[in-house]
């Protein structure tokens, strides 16, 4: 399967470069699989689509302020982005440039008062550093930089911009951007039309953003990301399955998290089981969705794994001509950008 057939033409003037100041007053493009028709709505709209009793299932990962700049003795500058905390000060980190991370050699942050030894290569092509002090979260806090995506060329005015309004649990480098266009309001709005709420975390690191470069999209790799299912959770998703209710993935993070930790029961009913782990599950067409029956998320780059995912769920034809259908009608794409409801 070529990588190739995810592919597109976007104009650069429709890569959002922030956020609607009011959240949820972005545009919806609403896909129907059955008929295979296209619907244009606001986001805040969202609830004349759901029924009583159907889930939205949220994630509630928060972006960690993962962008640090570090210097090394000869005074040239490394840009880090931390990727995954592996206890005791060791973390997986990307390096900019990486030809300059050395093994064996310290770099320093924030004028000396932290520093941290490269110790060896990752088979992500990142590094494997050690921070002294080991607790690192104050440099974190007073030092670091939103990680936003490379596409995004304006300045963040509000570093809560790029997280959820139900961001509760630290471990992310990047968004899951399709929570972003939630408010508080809204959520009530939902809760009070009966519309059912789970919170799972996936916390989304260098898997969410790596691009796919082989040719053929089967050998592509997935790294692993933690996540999270609470028996809470799983017990809120497992009755609404139980029950015949739409499940509601928002994001392909989400999407990513309960088709992990999906199995069939006794009773020939799909359910989630409660679980922690890492998971690598690369989602591409000729996937039998388990959990999810509906899938709302953003507008995703070419040949992403996002984008192959979204494809999996709706067809790859039927989403190649949504984008067509977005770009003609100037829809704002990516992180910042317009949602896309898959019924």
């Amino acid at each position: 399967m070529g990588v190739s057939e995810f592919d597109y033409n976007l104009p650069e003037e429709l890569i959002a470069q922030e956020p609607m100041s009011n959240r949820d007053e972005c545009r919806l493009l609403v896909l129907n699989r059955k008929d295979k028709s296209l619907k244009e709505a606001f986001f805040k709209d969202i609830v004349e689509f759901i029924n009583k009793g159907d889930l939205f299932i949220l994630n509630d990962t928060r972006v960690l302020p993962a962008r640090l700049f570090a210097k090394r003795k000869t005074g040239g500058q490394l840009e880090i982005l931390l990727l995954k905390d592996r206890g005791q000060g060791a973390w997986e980190v990307l390096v900019k440039p990486g030809k300059k991370a050395r093994l064996g050699e310290n770099i320093y942050f924030a004028d000396g008062r932290s520093s941290a030894q490269i110790l060896e290569k990752t088979p992500a092509g990142g590094r494997l550093v050690k921070f002294s002090p080991v607790n690192i979260r104050r440099l974190m806090n007073q030092y670091g930089k939103m990680p936003l995506p490379h596409y995004i060329k304006k300045e963040l005015r509000m570093p809560d911009y790029y997280q959820t309004v139900y961001a509760k649990k630290d471990g992310a480098v990047a968004a899951p951007t399709a929570g972003l266009h939630f408010t508080k309001e809204l959520l009530r709005a939902l809760y009070h039309r009966g519309v059912e709420i789970a919170y799972i975390t996936l916390h989304c690191g260098l898997a969410t953003f790596r691009p796919v470069k082989t040719s053929d999209i089967r050998e592509h790799r997935m790294e692993t990301e933690f996540y999270q299912i609470s028996p809470d959770a799983a017990r809120i998703i497992n009755q609404a399955k139980t029950c015949g209710k739409k499940i509601i993935a928002v994001g392909t993070t989400v999407a990513r998290a309960v088709e992990t930790a999906g199995h069939r029961s006794q009773k020939g009913i799909y359910q989630v089981k409660a679980e922690e782990g890492e998971t690598r599950l690369y989602i591409y067409p000729g996937h039998r969705f388990k959990i999810i029956d509906m899938l709302l998320t953003n507008f995703h780059l070419a040949r992403s794994t996002n984008l192959i995912l979204v494809s999996a769920f709706a067809g790859i034809e039927f989403i190649r001509q949504a984008y067509q259908y977005a770009i003609e009608r100037k829809f704002r794409f990516y992180s910042f950008g317009d949602a896309m409801l898959v019924k």
